[in-house]
């Protein structure tokens, strides 16, 4: 009775998925003035994100950022619902990776590969990656994502369902340590993405860096589990090239975290990320609440 209630829903993003990207596009911009112009949805905290973050730019150079961020968030919900029917070839005309040879050759040396990555562009097509690998059909090779399970169980499924489309595997956070631990030592390698331009979750050692031109804790857990399982690592850097087409440039930032400062990984990354940010500030997820309990440099703990 509680999955027959979602029936109906199940059956609209059905039809919706099949639909082309034409018509998908004509619905997103219906949402964006839905979005944008009626509910408002977050308006406030996506203004005092961005304002807070371009200081420098203009009023109107910060209201077109916001405009974007919905336009693009719009779009980023009709394109994740077309994932359920999409075929590899348009998936891959429509999601590029470049420097795939990197992870290809850790993998050909038996080595695993931690993937920093942010909530740009389209993060859920980045689960597209397993048609760019020369190992894609190596069943000892696997590809995965860490998520957080959804308090919903229909949305819990079906997010799990669209991530798993070309054949990657889904960690639960809680245990992602414990499930590439266990890969590492079948020696079995393994790429795994993880997303890490949140705030950290209570709790976690904070580590505050400046960040879009303010204090900003960020997460220092996927620096911690690729030095204790000796994971090469790399930065998905997402570029979007125009509606509905994004690039993804593999860059390698450490083939061995042990000679790294503390931290160093970390800081590198949100060096990174804020350079992917500042090319094009509107494929950031803006909505977010980054910033709601402000620190300063000299804290240990979050305000």
């Amino acid at each position: 009775m509680k999955d027959a209630r979602y029936m109906p829903l199940k059956w609209l993003f059905g039809a919706l998925s099949r639909l082309p990207f034409r018509v998908l596009y004509m619905l997103s911009d219906v949402l964006f003035v839905l979005l944008y112009y009626i509910a408002r949805y977050r308006r406030k905290v996506v203004e005092d994100n961005v304002n807070g973050s371009f200081p420098d730019r203009t009023s109107k150079e910060r209201h077109r950022i916001v405009r974007r961020f919905y336009r693009n968030l719009s779009d980023y919900f009709f394109e994740t619902i077309k994932l359920n029917h999409v075929g590899d070839e348009e998936i891959r005309s429509r999601m590029r990776f470049e420097g795939m040879e990197v992870v290809d050759r850790l993998f050909a040396q038996g080595r695993s590969v931690t993937a920093y990555f942010s909530h740009c562009g389209n993060w859920e097509w980045v689960t597209s990656i397993t048609l760019w690998s020369r190992f894609r059909c190596n069943e000892d090779v696997y590809f995965c994502q860490v998520y957080r399970p959804l308090t919903n169980d229909f949305f819990d499924r079906y997010f799990l369902h669209l991530r798993s489309r070309f054949h990657s595997i889904s960690f639960k956070k809680k245990t992602v340590f414990r499930d590439l631990l266990m890969l590492h030592r079948d020696g079995k390698p393994s790429i795994t993405g993880f997303m890490s331009d949140q705030k950290p979750s209570h709790g976690d050692p904070v580590h505050v860096v400046r960040f879009l031109n303010r204090p900003t804790a960020v997460i220092t857990g996927t620096e911690t589990l690729s030095r204790r399982l000796g994971n090469a690592v790399v930065y998905l850097d997402m570029h979007k090239e125009s509606r509905g087409h994004y690039k993804v440039v593999v860059r390698l930032m450490s083939e061995d975290v042990s000679v790294l400062p503390e931290y160093a990984l970390t800081d590198r990354y949100v060096s990174l990320l804020q350079q992917t940010i500042n090319r094009n500030p509107a494929i950031w997820l803006w909505s977010h609440k980054r910033w709601k309990h402000p620190v300063t440099y000299r804290d240990e703990t979050p305000s």
